[in-house]
């Protein structure tokens, strides 16, 4: 990460450990530069990928690069395509997923930042 006293240039993102596949760079936020305030990822979730349901105490905003991605939100299910993005709300019940069969590709923003303290994760 190169700093600067009007900006910060990250060039080697934190790259979080998963047991899942999913491939999850973070550019900003609590486990890369200790923002607590907002976290920006990069990610991969391969063909297949599916997370518990969680209630989040954050805003979570999501832009689809490549693939498809799968969102139930309250019981109502989302798909969005390369190019779209969406916002959830905190405190939302929503489940993420990729049931396709090519990864999906996308950018994750959360405001806080995401922390497993505040996702709130059901059990699988």
């Amino acid at each position: 990460m190169q700093k600067n006293k009007k900006y910060t240039i990250q060039d080697s993102p934190f790259i979080v450990p998963t047991t899942d596949g999913k491939i999850i760079k973070e550019h900003f936020g609590n486990a890369s530069n200790k923002d607590a305030n907002l976290s920006m990822a990069h990610m991969i979730a391969p063909a297949g990928w599916r997370e518990p349901f969680q209630t989040p105490k954050f805003d979570e905003y999501t832009f689809i690069i490549k693939g498809k991605k799968q969102f139930i939100i309250h019981g109502e299910e989302i798909v969005l395509e390369a190019g779209q993005s969406i916002k959830i709300e905190k405190n939302t019940r929503v489940q993420y997923s990729n049931p396709f069969t090519e990864p999906c590709e996308y950018l994750a923003i959360c405001l806080p930042a995401f922390s497993m303290d505040l996702v709130n994760r059901e059990n699988p």
